[in-house]
């Protein structure tokens, strides 16, 4: 596949992992963060990791979601 260029070169990026996700292991997350960033601007990637999570979500998680999303899209009336 062609280079990511334009506006999607500056697209904004969360990424969440559990430490204790056993289906996918936290190595997993870390390599793939590391390619986002070799691809698009890495200032642009934010990486989490939630202590004790396993392959579910969290409260914390879903606050961070949630704080990406009123951050990065418009507000919908």
């Amino acid at each position: 596949q062609g280079p990511i260029t334009g506006v999607n070169k500056e697209i904004a990026v969360l990424q969440c992992h559990g430490d204790c996700d056993p289906l996918v292991p936290l190595m997993f997350g870390s390599l793939t963060v590391e390619k986002l960033k070799s691809m698009i601007n890495p200032a642009n990637v934010t990486f989490r990791t939630y202590s004790g999570m396993m392959h579910s979500s969290c409260i914390e998680e879903m606050m961070d979601v949630k704080q990406f999303i009123d951050k990065h899209l418009p507000p919908v009336d």
